[in-house]
């Protein structure tokens, strides 16, 4: 995690994010001073990974009540946010507590209600981030108490500090291992189209954890030739039975793992935890432009950023943003709470 290049902090009655579209070629900040301006950098991913989305959601409900927190205004805000991404369910999740919050409160002190729990939620998630990172460190410490030097250790997608508002899910345990002085390398997929791989890379690299960067369908063929000893990756959203959705190519991952007896986990605080959510089928799964398949993003030899065409528009492309993992592909769910087995997260409901 950086101190110095926070992903979501506000600045008065304005809220600042780092541009992840941007990423990882340039570092550019952006101010959001309305509903519609946080609601576009959700729905447009320059801020992107679920607790990060729920977080900048219940700011943006803050910009909104600024000058109006009628409950008109209330429900308005909470619609427009609530429609920019189907699949994260911690913008649900945040919205949800953000309403249970502000409703109760007169529309006199309802502005800086909602300040105060947006800022909560924020704090709640560097928190829960950490206390993952914890959990996961003792897995990682046991797999090199076997041997494994340096650990081997694959993600996929980018859950790391960028996602969320400090630490991350799949790379806090990282970064534990890292500062305790464990020896691991990281596999990192490029995770096209949106490429968030080259985030993870950007990551590593100034936190300085030894990486390397590889193409989605290297995965199966580093698993079966013995350099892979454990695969963590975030979710967007986990069901009741423990199937959990991630960027598309996460469900590859977990089969190959599976047929080559590699343990593989799923890193997301308890916000993540759908319990409405029965199964991975009533999952609501994200299709986003098929001009992302189309175009490739990426930076020109003047350092500037540039797209490259590399299919026709009238090729027809099929885009989904997440695929689920299976339950019984997952060896464990860890969370701010601990490490479940994914048949036993009804425990957690409450909490």
């Amino acid at each position: 995690m950086s101190d110095s290049c926070p992903t979501l902090r506000r600045d008065g009655e304005q809220v600042i994010i780092l541009d992840q579209t941007r990423l990882p070629y340039q570092e550019c900040f952006l101010c959001l001073d309305s509903l519609e301006a946080a609601a576009t950098a959700i729905r447009d991913m320059q801020v992107r990974g679920a607790p990060l989305i729920g977080a900048t959601a219940a700011f943006g409900m803050a910009l909104a009540l600024r000058h109006d927190a009628s409950d008109a205004a209330l429900a308005t805000a909470d619609a427009c946010l609530r429609q920019t991404r189907p699949t994260a369910v911690n913008l649900h999740w945040a919205l949800d507590r953000m309403l249970a919050a502000l409703r109760p409160v007169p529309h006199a002190t309802r502005g800086a209600a909602a300040w105060a729990e947006a800022e909560a939620i924020r704090a709640g998630d560097v928190a829960a981030n950490a206390a993952i990172g914890q959990h996961g460190l003792g897995i990682l410490q046991a797999l090199q108490d076997e041997g494994r030097k340096p650990l081997q250790i694959m993600t996929h997608c980018n859950a790391g500090w960028l996602a969320t508002c400090g630490h991350g899910t799949a790379l806090a345990p990282i970064y534990a291992a890292h500062a305790a002085g464990l020896d691991v390398h990281v596999w990192v997929s490029e995770t096209r189209p949106r490429n968030q791989g080259l985030l993870t890379a950007w990551e590593l690299d100034r936190a300085g954890v030894p990486h390397t960067l590889i193409a989605d369908n290297a995965a199966g063929w580093l698993m079966a030739n013995g350099r892979v000893d454990c695969i963590i990756v975030g979710a967007d959203r986990i069901a009741a039975n423990g199937d959990a959705a991630n960027k598309v190519g996460t469900y590859l991952k977990a089969l190959a793992a599976h047929a080559h007896d590699i343990p593989f986990y799923v890193a997301a605080p308890r916000s993540t935890i759908d319990f409405r959510c029965p199964e991975g089928k009533a999952i609501p799964i994200e299709e986003r432009s098929a001009e992302e398949i189309r175009v490739l993003t990426g930076i020109s030899e003047n350092g500037g950023p540039a797209t490259l065409r590399i299919a026709e528009t009238r090729t027809a492309a099929c885009n989904p943003a997440f695929d689920v993992t299976p339950a019984g592909l997952v060896n464990g769910i860890i969370c701010d709470f601990g490490i479940y087995p994914p048949g036993a997260l009804a425990s957690l409901e409450h909490r």
